[in-house]
């Protein structure tokens, strides 16, 4: 089989972990949050769930994303 054919791994990488990791604890907090109604800490959240997203994409960037410099399939 040849390394073309070859599945991507569905982003099991550094970056694809630490984005995901980073969201979920964002969505958690924010609607922990939500329910005490502080308003403030649920748009805080809201920014630490953007700021995974960015995260992921400057890991990707630096080479830990699927296929990257820095990672086992490359």
């Amino acid at each position: 089989m040849s390394n073309q054919n070859a599945e991507p791994g569905h982003g099991n990488s550094v970056a694809a972990w630490t984005t995901v990791i980073i969201v979920i604890a964002a969505f958690t907090i924010g609607t922990f949050f939500f329910f005490l109604d502080n308003a403030l800490m649920v748009w805080l959240s809201a920014g630490l769930a953007v700021a995974g997203v960015v995260v992921g994409l400057a890991l990707r960037a630096a080479g830990y994303g699927v296929g990257g410099a820095h990672t086992k399939s490359h």
